[in-house]
């Protein structure tokens, strides 16, 4: 269109302008609602589906939000890394574990064993954090090694070891058998001896704990319990050390009469929970509460909440001991001991229970009555640990797979 004859007749062309441009103006608005119609009912329904799917579980992203973890007890399988007592400590993406090695009874053992796994299934030795055969004759820990801890507090690796000094008139170094602690800035060590014995009698499977204000506290056993505040810089006893449960104490289960050891303390909801093991009935695992690190001490379960029993499991040492007269039921598993328990992180970021696992010889039907060669050595086992109540529980020792989702 010529834009100076448009111009020059702007009287007679505006009329028939304005007649065309309002139908066009009209379409282009109700085309413009249309499209914002539309658009907002394919984002309410967007919205709406997004909303659906997350309240169903996001069925498309389960498996990639869901996380499956399978285990099978007792967890190795090998008579090479066979240990009793086991204590499962998380350090980054691996787990590190140590334990009392074989020989148990019979004499000194080759030292402090450290295992280490990527996925809490597949385990390998690492290395020794105390190799016996590197000490000298005169060292005054080298005897048979029980019970090593580790435990991370104030940003250093503290290692309990329970041990004493052979000698010819004491081949086992049972005489002097007490803990001695160590110290590394790196879980694999090395690790420096701080002090030892710390106590000044047989004292074994100590443990540390370290409450919200700072203090830490050992403990351990020996005939019974014993509790102090330990100063980990110097590695000495703040007031010495308290017994403060003996294995028949008056007004406490049969269960525990033949002998309780193990400790392992938690905090939840301001208390105190220890865990410790007992042998009287095969091996099981009791718990204690308190509102306070020393105590008093009392049962927060009458019975057992983990463990094995067998009434033909250890007959001398009941007869001996005196309480053979005791009547409980088999439980149905294939161990004989499930116990010395300690409590660690597992893959779900929630506490999990760590502990020998040692298959029962007198077995029935419908296991199998041949034994492999690791099955007659002490092997590790993990059960989750639940929190609920006021209460921990510990699913009962598994022999057959078992699945975790989180």
């Amino acid at each position: 269109m010529n834009r100076a004859c448009f111009s020059k007749n702007t009287n007679r062309h505006e009329q028939s302008h304005a007649s065309c441009i309002r139908p066009l103006k009209t379409n282009y608005v109700r085309m413009k609602c249309k499209m914002i119609l539309f658009s907002s009912l394919l984002a309410l329904s967007t919205t709406c589906f997004a909303q659906l799917s997350s309240e169903k579980g996001t069925s498309n992203n389960e498996n990639a939000t869901t996380h499956i973890f399978r285990y099978t007890n007792p967890i190795t399988r090998d008579s090479s890394i066979s240990m009793r007592d086991h204590c499962i400590i998380k350090v980054g993406n691996k787990w590190y574990c140590t334990g009392t090695s074989n020989p148990v009874w019979t004499g000194p053992n080759p030292g402090v064993r450290l295992l280490v796994s990527d996925d809490l299934i597949h385990w390998k030795q690492h290395s020794w954090l105390i190799d016996a055969s590197k000490l000298s004759v005169d060292c005054p820990y080298n005897g048979r090694f029980w019970a090593p801890e580790i435990h991370f507090i104030k940003n250093k690796y503290w290692l309990t070891v329970n041990s004493g000094k052979v000698t010819k008139e004491d081949p086992k170094g049972m005489s002097t058998h007490s803990i001695w602690l160590f110290v590394a800035d790196q879980v694999t060590g090395p690790y420096k001896l701080v002090n030892g014995p710390l106590t000044p009698q047989y004292n074994n499977d100590a443990t540390l704990f370290e409450d919200e204000d700072g203090q830490t506290y050992l403990y351990c056993s020996g005939n019974g319990l014993f509790q102090a505040k330990i100063d980990l810089v110097t590695g000495k006893l703040v007031g010495g050390i308290q017994k403060f449960l003996d294995k028949k104490q008056p007004g406490y289960p049969e269960w525990m009469a033949g002998g309780i050891e193990g400790p392992f303390v938690l905090k939840r909801d301001g208390t105190y929970f220890m865990f410790f093991s007992t042998w009287t009935r095969g091996y099981e695992v009791g718990l204690l509460k308190s509102k306070s690190p020393l105590g008093p001490w009392v049962l927060a379960s009458r019975e057992p909440i983990f463990g094995t029993r067998k009434k033909g499991y250890r007959l001398e040492l009941a007869v001996e001991g005196g309480y053979d007269h005791l009547k409980f039921q088999d439980t149905d598993d294939p161990y004989c001991e499930t116990g010395h328990n300690a409590i660690f992180e597992g893959p779900d970021g929630k506490l999990w229970n760590s502990c020998h696992y040692l298959m029962y010889e007198k077995r029935p039907y419908p296991y199998c009555q041949t034994f492999e060669s690791w099955e007659l050595t002490p092997q590790m086992g993990i059960e989750p640990v639940t929190y609920r109540d006021g209460m921990f529980f510990i699913n009962k020792p598994t022999w057959t797979e078992q699945v975790v989702e989180y």
